[in-house]
């Protein structure tokens, strides 16, 4: 499909007329005309949006900035199941506290303090307090089993660990410190069992040992498949985050004519990922929006969250998407009045789940972004006016962002309408791969273009559609799975020669992950014994849920896997 659509694109790319014999030669009468946001020289999109002055301040970090706006937000994050909350008076005090506290047991700037939390009202309060100090982030999934928090404590050096209370003692097995934090704080109630937190926040907001920060300090290490290959930590500075906040999320919120103090954002998108951490962590913090907080999926309890604290935006994963759709077909619409505006991101989302939502909440806006870890979460959004509604695209360029799209194999840049792989420039791509020179100059060129992997085109309105994508990743329920983390662990199995894993389509997830597996001759191994093999070493939502065994692993002269034939002796199986 993706070969006949390209085909089809690239037929509207140059105007043109049949000659009497049957050919097809240009006609020297039409000249191509192209948009102002799109340059033929050197194959340079540009954003259709004004550029927005950013702080030139180089000693500003992010905590500073988000803080510097004032708003008239009152509730900054409440915990959707116990109505406990944290008001926009106590919020930056609390983060000053917790950062001073942290100074006091020992952390300074450059050390590294994983986060390895679901979401919780105290998220923010953890990571911004950290980045205040002038320490990185780097954040995990809490459901990452003990071999996978080893194995990015050690590659990014941690020297703290913030752990929810139930496993302060799994983590204290790795020999780092572990500060245990509690579901909910209420005051001379738990304490004692979480006095070390306690004692964090309650800290003298106002000490005065604060380092001098730069935008390019580093700020996080988040980790990402990138285009391909294992896992690998993206650098992201203050700088990068400064960029987020103001191109992204405050930008977005100056398109609507609502004040943003009085939305109310629903989070079920994990803080630890790179759009939730964007949005609930940081972004919508600088706006005085309050943020509903839950600490896990649950789809009634979403709908009571909606309706309870009257939620006017709701951003979310693809199978988020169909769990709100279904509830309001079963009648639960009525208990979503509040909403004005749902929007997907993380992951690719089917047309017909659009079409779904878009039928059965025809009141509610719809659109959809385009971010990468890598990017800062900033790449495309998506904007409905009353002229126009445009639901199956990612949106337009964000200010300040420039693009090229790249025929994959000649390299050559490619004009609107035409497909190829998408290339981003901007404040918000990454300082770097951590200690990975190799795949940070493979990802990022000369010029500074990010290779996103993603093929896309734009159309001659500006708007960008992703249809495929290049890089060895899968995408599960939003979350970003590396093919190549999964088959080492698979050919660690003293039963298996070779293995290659892919994703497959899958209605509510997304994609799942499939692996062909080459067994050893004379054993027994059945696909029950390998997907249990893997389920112990990896986190729930990375396990195997398929295994086909192969005589051989198609691979080039090189050696690479050839996953499009997988790919295709999948779709012929199914």
């Amino acid at each position: 499909m993706a070969t006949f659509l390209k085909t089809q694109l690239n037929s509207h790319a140059i105007e043109s007329e049949e000659s009497g014999n049957g050919e097809v030669e240009k006609n020297p009468s039409k000249t191509l005309s192209f948009p102002f946001w799109y340059c033929a020289e050197t194959g340079i999109y540009s954003s259709k949006y004004p550029s927005i002055k950013l702080p030139e301040d180089p000693f500003l970090d992010v905590v500073s900035f988000i803080f510097s706006h004032k708003n008239g937000g009152v509730s900054a994050l409440v915990d959707s199941t116990s109505g406990i909350s944290i008001s926009y008076s106590e919020l930056y005090p609390m983060v000053k506290s917790m950062a001073s506290g942290l100074h006091q047991r020992g952390v300074s700037k450059v050390d590294v303090v994983l986060i390895l939390l679901p979401n919780s009202i105290y998220f923010p309060v953890i990571l911004l307090g950290v980045l205040a100090l002038g320490a990185i982030a780097t954040t995990m999934n809490p459901f990452s089993n003990l071999l996978e928090i080893k194995k990015q404590a050690l590659d990014c050096c941690v020297t703290l660990a913030f752990t929810s209370n139930d496993k302060v003692d799994k983590l204290s097995t790795l020999d780092i410190p572990v500060i245990g934090v509690p579901e909910i704080l209420v005051s001379g109630l738990n304490c004692s069992e979480s006095s070390v937190f306690y004692e964090l926040i309650s800290c003298d907001p106002n000490w005065d040992s604060r380092p001098k920060i730069s935008q390019q300090d580093t700020a996080a290490i988040l980790y990402s498949s990138g285009t391909t290959g294992v896992g690998k930590g993206v650098i992201l500075t203050h700088g990068n985050f400064i960029a987020m906040v103001e191109t992204f999320v405050r930008f977005e919120a100056s398109q609507y004519e609502y004040s943003s103090s009085g939305n109310v954002y629903l989070d079920v998108t994990p803080m630890f990922h790179v759009y939730g951490l964007s949005l609930f962590v940081m972004g919508l913090l600088s706006l005085g929006t309050t943020i509903v907080v839950m600490r896990k999926f649950d789809a009634d309890e979403m709908v009571k969250a909606i309706e309870r604290y009257n939620v006017t935006h709701f951003p979310l994963v693809p199978p988020l998407l169909m769990a709100l759709t279904r509830r309001a077909k079963d009648g639960a619409s009525s208990s979503m009045k509040s909403l004005k505006q749902v929007s997907c991101g993380a992951a690719p989302v089917n047309p017909k789940s659009i079409e779904d939502f878009v039928h059965t909440l025809p009141d509610v806006d719809f659109i959809q972004g385009y971010g990468m870890t890598e990017s800062t979460a900033i790449g495309t959004r998506g904007y409905n006016t009353e002229k126009l509604h445009n639901y199956s695209s990612v949106g337009l360029l964000a200010p300040n962002m420039q693009a090229k799209v790249v025929d994959w194999i000649t390299g050559s840049t490619l004009a609107p309408n035409c497909m190829g792989e998408l290339w981003l420039c901007g404040p918000g791509v990454m300082k770097g791969y951590l200690n990975n020179l190799e795949a940070t100059k493979s990802t990022i060129d000369d010029n500074g273009y990010l290779h996103t992997g993603d093929i896309v085109y734009f159309d001659e309105e500006g708007y960008l559609y992703v249809i495929d994508r290049l890089k060895e990743t899968i995408k599960y329920k939003g979350f970003q799975i590396a093919p190549a983390d999964l088959e080492a662990v698979l050919v660690s199995h003293p039963d298996i020669i070779d293995a290659a894993v892919i994703g497959a389509r899958d209605e509510e997830a997304g994609e799942i992950p499939v692996a062909f597996v080459v067994k050893r001759d004379g054993c027994a191994v059945s696909q029950t014994d390998v997907i249990n093999f893997v389920t112990k070493q990896v986190a729930p939502f990375k396990k195997i849920r398929k295994v086909y065994f192969r005589a051989s692993i198609p691979r080039s002269a090189a050696g690479k896997i050839l996953r499009k034939e997988l790919r295709n002796l999948l779709t012929s199986k199914l």
